[in-house]
């Protein structure tokens, strides 16, 4: 069996699965010019679309070059994919959508697969939870040729991602400050809620000051902030 074919059922395989969690059932394809948002993702259409089995390394992300030094490869990626993409037109085939909504699709451009593209060049991981291993070969091949992030580490980005959302939850979960240990929540109907210690979902709330919420000294300070106190 030929390398393109084999790519091609190790894709079908991934959309059989999609099928069951929220797939594009025949999907019209999404044409135009991109426009790049990072090293995996561009706007093209009208949509925000993702590239299909692959993972570049996130904006902020940071790697490692041979000699040890941190350098930024997700702005590495970004530019490596916007400088290849160019002007060219872009066509891409969604296979479903992720939790925020947006196709997830296997794309195309200048007569190559996108994701192959990036793989190749050492701009992107083959993201095995959804490739079925299809760019596994190409990754091992960048690899050796000490190209792309592949100059000396990288952490995946999927395991960078969860790094950083668990030390996000540990800062949500402990105050700033012990004497102001209130967590001013906004639930998801809007509604401002204050949990004290002690109280059954204290421990269970999380604090996103980005959203407005905050922690405060007392439940009077929060109430005269227009927080209510939790029922339980």
């Amino acid at each position: 069996m030929s390398a393109v074919a084999s790519l091609s059922l190790r894709f079908a395989a991934v959309l059989i699965a999609a099928s069951t969690c929220g797939a594009v059932q025949a999907a019209q394809p999404i044409e135009g010019r991109a426009s790049v948002v990072d090293g995996d993702t561009f706007d093209l259409g009208g949509a925000r679309v993702r590239v299909l089995g692959i993972d570049a390394p996130e904006l902020a992300q940071q790697c490692r070059d041979a000699a040890g030094r941190q350098w930024p490869c997700g702005r590495g990626a970004q530019a490596a994919l916007r400088a290849w993409l160019g002007t060219a037109a872009v066509r891409c085939v969604p296979a479903y959508r992720d939790q925020g909504g947006r196709p997830v699709a296997r794309c195309t451009a200048r007569g190559r697969d996108i994701g192959g593209w990036l793989v190749e060049n050492g701009w992107a991981l083959d993201y095995p939870r959804y490739s079925e291993g299809a760019y596994r070969a190409t990754q091992q091949a960048a690899r050796r040729r000490r190209i792309g992030v592949w100059i000396g580490t990288i952490t995946p980005p999927w395991e960078w991602r969860a790094a950083r959302e668990a030390e996000r939850r540990r800062a949500s979960a402990a105050p700033p400050d012990r004497r102001c240990p209130f967590k001013g929540n906004i639930n998801a109907d809007g509604r401002r809620i204050v949990h004290a210690p002690g109280q059954r979902d204290y421990a269970a709330v999380r604090i996103d000051m980005s959203r407005g919420e905050r922690w405060f000294c007392s439940l009077g300070d929060a109430q005269r902030a227009g927080w209510r106190p939790a029922a339980r």
